[in-house]
């Protein structure tokens, strides 16, 4: 592969917060008034894009910052039942040294992200732009972009939901989607991304051509 940064979503990406986000939906729904949902219709969200489940839900535009301010909130003082993908590690530290400069765009905070982590994994992250912003991700990519000094053409964003691809095809990145987030991969794949990982082990073949196999010896 070709790519010299890798931009990571977070939540359903490089963490497995989707059970944590349906424990307090409805919890969210009654604070903020839009519809509950039930036990059974959640298999149907993940086909779904996040301005669909907001129009399903009755979720007006104007409340989501509120709502995904609450939501990290309540993150925050439950980061440690949170955990990263398995493989999500040795994955970012094969990524990191063979070359790859690592960034995350995420609406989620910056301090939920650091705690789920963890130090080591902190250190290896070069760039983070997080929390929620009604501009949405594709400035905060552009902004990654020109910190890191990696032309869009160099770099992909990755990530699980059909808003992650729109921010990367605003920004002319190549979209890589992953198979086991918040979307069904299936409603990723009928929009083309560049890239469709099947596990997370397989998003070490973003390495670039010029690395070789063995490099990868000190992630073993």
């Amino acid at each position: 592969m070709k790519y010299k940064l890798a931009i990571f979503d977070f939540d359903g990406t490089l963490a497995d917060s989707f059970p944590f986000f349906i424990q307090v939906f409805n919890q969210l729904a009654q604070k903020h008034g839009f519809r509950e949902i039930d036990a059974d219709a959640v298999p149907g969200l993940r086909q779904k894009s996040a301005r669909q489940i907001m129009q399903l839900v009755e979720l007006p535009k104007w409340k989501l910052p509120f709502v995904a301010k609450d939501f990290a909130s309540l993150m925050k003082s439950n980061a440690a039942s949170i955990s990263l993908f398995e493989h999500i590690e040795s994955t970012l530290l094969h990524l990191a040294n063979n070359g790859v400069a690592l960034a995350v765009v995420s609406s989620n905070a910056y301090d939920n992200i650091r705690e789920i982590l963890g130090a080591d994994m902190m250190k290896i992250i070069t760039h983070f732009e997080c929390g929620m912003s009604i501009f949405g991700k594709s400035p905060r990519i552009r902004k990654v972009l020109k910190e890191a000094g990696v032309s869009c053409h160099e770099a992909i964003y990755i990530g699980d939901q059909i808003s992650d691809l729109d921010a990367a095809r605003k920004e002319k990145v190549a979209f890589g989607a992953v198979s086991w987030g918040y979307g069904a991969i299936e409603s990723l794949r009928g929009h083309s991304p560049e890239e469709e990982f099947e596990n997370v082990l397989s998003m070490r073949r973003i390495v670039p051509h010029s690395y070789t196999d063995s490099s990868t010896a000190a992630v073993a």
